[in-house]
């Protein structure tokens, strides 16, 4: 049974992973176009197409989403991303031609592996050509191959971090899931037990970073605590209530990584509405909102769970 973002229908997803340099990039890519929203909470964040997302703009949809590593240099991954689906006839119409609308956002991967190697227009093209709607690969793969997490007292007593994903079925047959990409300075939570299980650790104990922040040596790094991902739903949603499905999804972040939202974040997610399910009534919107928490949380947690 697929449990992650391509279990709805629509969706597609593809990695492009350079296992030498450590990077890569993960497109999204939505057959017929979705309606999208964003909500970037990190203030450090590294984006891209993130203001025509907001309410009272021309284009209310979007073709794909390009999550990369290499930071600000990887956002050079959406240009390959456009040039695949401008190859398909894939965009906005603007009259002329299909103009393919590709938000983006990345992570800062160039403490591992290779600095000089970061995605590029091609590796962000190959991302879509390997994009597909069968179960997707998580871990160190695309734009998680270079993740990591709970790097307080340094990379030495860092842990993997990498791509997660998760999918929930409300009755009815709503779907609402979540594909992350964990970067995250300190730890994450089990949020349903409390328990670390992955962050900061030293001889294999986890160190617990919220208590090493209160310590005067420990000086975070800008760029260092970076998640971003796509919360999407088959519901259909106004742009405004998929602006609201990436509010709820940071919900999820507070509950699995901590800390998060500092002022070294670049925490961005994508709020996705693929359109197919009618919603019927305020209580079954509730449900989708209080989903994108969950699905979320959980899909963090899948980011770092051994491959």
């Amino acid at each position: 049974m697929n449990n992650t973002l391509t279990a709805i229908r629509g969706i597609k997803v593809g990695h492009y992973t350079d296992d030498l340099a450590k990077t890569g990039c993960t497109a999204i890519i939505f057959k017929g176009g979705a309606v999208c929203g964003v909500d970037v909470r990190g203030a450090a964040p590294g984006t891209r197409e993130t203001d025509l997302l907001s309410g009272y703009h021309l284009v209310d949809r979007v073709n794909a989403v390009m999550l990369s590593g290499g930071s600000a240099f990887g956002l050079a991954s959406a240009d390959g991303a456009m040039k695949w689906l401008s190859g398909r006839g894939m965009g906005f119409d603007s009259g002329i031609c299909p103009v393919p609308i590709v938000p983006a956002a990345v992570v800062f991967d160039l403490a591992v592996g290779d600095s000089l190697v970061r995605p590029d227009a091609n590796a962000g093209y190959a991302a879509c050509e390997a994009a597909t709607d069968a179960e997707v690969a998580r871990g160190s793969v695309g734009a998680g191959a270079g993740a990591t997490v709970g790097k307080l007292l340094g990379m030495e007593h860092s842990q993997k971090g990498g791509v997660g994903s998760f999918a929930f079925t409300l009755p009815g047959g709503i779907t609402v899931a979540a594909l992350v990409v964990v970067n995250a300075l300190g730890d994450v939570y089990d949020h349903h037990t409390g328990e670390i299980i992955a962050g900061v650790q030293k001889d294999g104990v986890h160190m617990n970073a919220m208590k090493l922040l209160a310590s005067p040596i420990v000086a975070p790094a800008a760029g260092a605590n970076t998640t971003i991902g796509v919360v999407a739903t088959n519901a259909k949603l106004t742009r405004e209530e998929a602006n609201r499905l990436a509010t709820m999804g940071h919900d999820g972040l507070a509950m699995a990584i901590r800390p998060v939202h500092t002022p070294f974040d670049g925490d961005t997610l994508f709020g996705v509405s693929t359109g197919e399910v009618a919603v019927e009534g305020e209580d079954v919107l509730f449900a989708i909102f209080a989903a994108a928490a969950e699905v979320t949380a959980k899909a963090v947690q899948d980011a770092v769970q051994p491959c």
